[in-house]
């Protein structure tokens, strides 16, 4: 699985670079030109994260920065597709899941 968030699926896609020359007609020109097309890609911004799952294991993910910055994590545990709130596992965390145990239920 290349580059593709393991949460939302989002991966690269693909559109167009589009050049001008000339200036908009609202600027008093006589409007801008398009002189070349070419392709080029959309790749989504990727970090890898360690997590706490519901069953008291870490994981290292790949996740998308738009999936971190909503909190939640869509994934498949132990056969099972889950919701569950992000909680990184990183020096001194052990502590903080312990206080935020009623999130899980194990």
């Amino acid at each position: 699985m290349g580059r593709q968030c393991e949460v939302s699926g989002k991966k690269t896609s693909f559109g167009n670079h589009v050049t001008t020359r000339g200036k908009a007609k609202y600027l008093g020109g006589v409007g801008t030109k398009i002189t070349g097309i070419s392709r080029r890609k959309f790749k989504p911004n990727l970090r890898s994260i360690k997590v706490w799952l519901p069953n008291g294991t870490t994981r290292r993910v790949r996740v998308a920065t738009s999936v971190i910055r909503e909190g939640k994590l869509t994934l498949e545990v132990d056969g099972k597709m889950q919701t569950f709130p992000l909680i990184k596992a990183s020096k001194g965390s052990r502590e903080a899941r312990e206080k935020l145990g009623n999130l899980y239920p194990l």
